[in-house]
């Protein structure tokens, strides 16, 4: 079958399509016919080498699918060849075939395309843990999403507004203001300009700022800080812009404010029970249409290489899809 696979770190812009062995099928595995593979920021610092965690080379990159199963291990019991489905394998999403373990795969809604199935479930895990788990975010409430066009930042104005809040968009662009915008966020500003904290408060019109999501950091985070109300959450949720933010902690003592982590993977390794409950949540948001993911730029699988260059150079809008060719 035709896979990319990353043989040492290196800009992605070397990755290429190659002929590998079919995956082995175990007795509790299913075989899945790949439609779509959602990427993320990680996997493009992951094939580059510079993500705190490096996998033994060489590897398939990859970890959000979605596809048809087109066979079964002799001890799985609910699956069946035909049925749509997701999951996220641990490697060898970018390849025509993966084989999953059953209880690792969740059935598709029927309204949800393979793509925007490919894209929904690391972001949307990560802001239902971010928005619900740690930041609270209560009916009525005002959330600015930092980075918000980006595929993190879609699925954090979704589940927001899902909420019943209200969404302020921060990005770079006249371009990812419209796709923000377009997402659900109730207005925005570019963070790009120098008066943006000006921009923000005018935006507020004089109501509280009670919850920044940041998956961006940097330069954005300490005036983002400085704007939350007594009471606000600051929720960390990445370094997409390659800087770690220094916060002064007598602001979190002087403003009453709390600034917590978020980081879904390591939740789901201390509590592994919560995954599952998670996603089916999230499953039946979208299947009573409360939910609306969507895919972003997508490429083909040949394209993979050129996709990761297109994050890492911060120019991805949505969340990046990898299809068949």
């Amino acid at each position: 079958m035709k896979a990319i696979v990353c043989e040492t770190f290196d800009h992605p812009k070397q990755l290429m399509v190659q002929e590998v062995a079919a995956p082995n099928l175990g007795e509790s595995d299913v075989l899945i016919d790949i439609a779509a593979t959602g990427l993320g920021y990680v996997d493009a610092l992951m094939v580059s080498g510079l993500y705190q965690i490096k996998p033994n080379l060489p590897f398939i990159p990859g970890s959000e699918i979605a596809g048809t199963v087109v066979g079964t291990g002799s001890a799985v019991k609910s699956l069946k060849p035909g049925d749509r489905v997701l999951a996220m394998p641990s490697r060898g999403g970018l390849a025509e075939q993966v084989a999953v373990p059953e209880a690792a795969c969740f059935e598709i809604p029927q309204q949800l395309s393979f793509e925007a199935a490919a894209a929904f479930l690391v972001n949307y895990c990560t802001a239902y843990h971010g928005l619900i788990h740690c930041g609270a975010l209560a009916e009525s409430e005002t959330v600015l999403v930092l980075g918000a066009s980006g595929g993190v930042g879609v699925a954090a104005i979704d589940l927001a507004k899902s909420l019943g809040s209200r969404v302020i968009a921060a990005v770079s662009s006249q371009e990812k203001l419209g796709a923000a915008l377009r997402a659900g966020a109730d207005t925005g500003i570019l963070y790009s300009e120098p008066s943006w904290r000006d921009d923000l408060k005018a935006a507020l019109n004089g109501a509280p700022l009670d919850v920044v999501y940041d998956p961006v950091g940097g330069d954005y985070a300490d005036p983002a800080l400085r704007s939350l109300a007594p009471g606000g959450r600051y929720l960390v949720v990445g370094f997409a812009s390659g800087a770690i933010p220094q916060f002064a902690a007598n602001l979190a003592l002087l403003k009453q404010i709390s600034i917590i982590g978020v980081n879904w993977g390591a939740h789901v390794a201390i509590n592994p029970q919560v995954s599952q409950k998670v996603t089916q949540d999230l499953l039946t948001r979208i299947s009573d249409h409360r939910l609306r993911p969507e895919a972003g730029q997508c490429f083909t699988l040949s394209q993979a290489g050129a996709a990761m260059t297109q994050m890492l150079d911060r120019k991805a809008i949505g969340k990046v899809v990898i299809t068949q060719e």
